[in-house]
């Protein structure tokens, strides 16, 4: 599998016990920077009543392709070129949208532009879904996750564990409301937001 990731494949277990109660009444799910593939490959296979829409940036949109083609699973859609500041996401229905670990990769104008895509793309009373490491005023949760922000800011200083006061406020700002604060193995949260019906 190109791109394989480690990480993605000890968090997919802990992610689909709480998303098992979350996505009941979807039908479809947008999932942004699937990376390898593994999470749509993971949960699409367990939520088989959802259409699984994968995306990624042009760069790694081709190993996305073969690795899914390799599995081809019935209900994983073909997967999308998106990049999340381009002018509306091509999506025409998704009433829940997923990402794992992508907000500390983004630059913040990119985390402002996914919220916003994000926002426009779910249908009234869907779920924003992000998994991934925040602070909390200003507070790491971790010694570790303290490390590893200093590890991101080095190798790219646009980079960063996002706080998440400042997420929260991006969502509510696109009309979506917190409505899970998840602890997370591995020092992670899954924050849960879901669009007004209004």
């Amino acid at each position: 599998m190109l791109n394989y990731s480690p990480n993605c494949e000890r968090n997919q277990q802990p992610i689909f016990e709480q998303l098992q109660g979350l996505l009941t009444d979807s039908r479809h799910v947008l999932e942004v920077g699937s990376g390898s593939g593994q999470h749509a490959l993971f949960f699409a296979r367990r939520f088989p009543w959802l259409s699984w829409q994968p995306t990624e940036l042009m760069m790694n949109h081709e190993a996305l392709k073969l690795n899914l083609m390799e599995e081809a699973v019935e209900n994983i859609l073909p997967p999308q070129i998106l990049d999340v500041c381009q002018a509306g996401w091509g999506v025409d229905y998704a009433d829940a949208v997923f990402t794992a670990n992508t907000l500390h990769i983004m630059g913040w104008p990119q985390v402002e532009c996914f919220f916003a895509g994000a926002g426009a793309a779910l249908e009234p009373g869907g779920q924003l879904i992000v998994y991934g490491p925040f602070r909390y005023e200003g507070d790491y949760t971790s010694a570790s996750n303290a490390e590893f922000d200093q590890w991101l800011k080095q190798r790219d200083p646009v980079s960063g564990i996002r706080d998440f006061e400042a997420v929260n406020a991006l969502a509510e700002a696109v009309g979506l409301q917190l409505s899970a604060d998840v602890t997370m193995p591995a020092n992670n949260q899954l924050l849960v937001w879901r669009k007004s019906e209004v």
